[in-house]
């Protein structure tokens, strides 16, 4: 077993309760945590078993409130395109991509965060580049999130019905992502009893999220969302130049 197994089930745990209430997923704050106790690709493959355990999870707390529109103009694009994505893995070099996107999402985030009445406009065109945009990322980085999160926003969603349709569009990007990520090899036997933990957290993380996100005021909430946004682009952003500079 790893050393610290108890501090990974500790962040894991907290990964779990910021993706239910930010509604883009634990991916995005997993990912980082994940990369300090095992190597990228073990990182992509658990990664994606546990994202679609937690998406099982709150399929089922907030099933009621899934727009089918949106899960399949955003969705289909993200799937293809994260198919795309976790086929690249293999041959290319992701750490200028991480530096690319930590700074977007860092811009992005503050943009809108400083100009609140501003906001993506709810249309089909930023509904399909959106969900393609964060499918390749979720399939070449382990994490789309963000990027699904920002165009969510634009179609002023009850916070429940945000989080149940991101997480059915998920649903079908860790089904994809996993099918290829499996095929490469990325988990082996000695995953196995960390797979289990992280389903066990899975469950327990959502529940938990799903607690908050009922005490948080309907009008907070897409700040909620952008301010969490802005802190995953600079962590991203540090962690990619860190790396970047470690490696020059």
């Amino acid at each position: 077993m790893i050393p610290f197994l108890w501090l990974f089930i500790l962040l894991a745990f907290i990964a779990e309760v910021l993706g239910t209430v930010g509604a883009f997923g634990s991916s995005v704050f997993f990912v980082p945590v994940a990369g300090y106790f095992f190597d990228f690709h073990a990182v992509l493959g658990i990664t994606a078993v546990f994202h679609l355990s937690s998406n099982l999870v709150k399929i089922g707390l907030f099933r009621k409130g899934i727009d089918w529109k949106l899960v399949f103009l955003i969705g289909i694009p993200a799937i293809i395109f994260c198919s795309a994505g976790a086929f690249l893995t293999s041959y290319v070099d992701s750490k200028p991509l991480q530096i690319g996107l930590g700074f977007f999402l860092t811009v992005t985030a503050i943009f809108f965060l400083l100009f609140k009445s501003l906001a993506l406009k709810a249309n089909g065109v930023n509904a399909v580049s959106g969900g393609a945009v964060s499918g390749f990322l979720a399939g070449f980085l382990g994490s789309g999130g963000p990027i699904r999160g920002l165009t969510l926003t634009a179609f002023n969603m009850r916070k429940e019905i945000f989080v149940a349709t991101s997480a059915f569009i998920d649903l079908g990007i860790d089904l994809s992502r996993s099918a290829i990520y499996f095929g490469n090899g990325y988990l082996k036997k000695e995953h196995i009893p960390y797979i289990l933990i992280l389903i066990i957290i899975a469950v327990a993380g959502t529940w938990t999220g799903k607690k908050i996100l009922e005490k948080i005021p309907a009008d907070y909430f897409r700040l909620i969302v952008l301010f969490l946004i802005l802190i995953i682009g600079v962590v991203t952003l540090a962690g990619a130049l860190i790396q970047f500079e470690s490696l020059a």
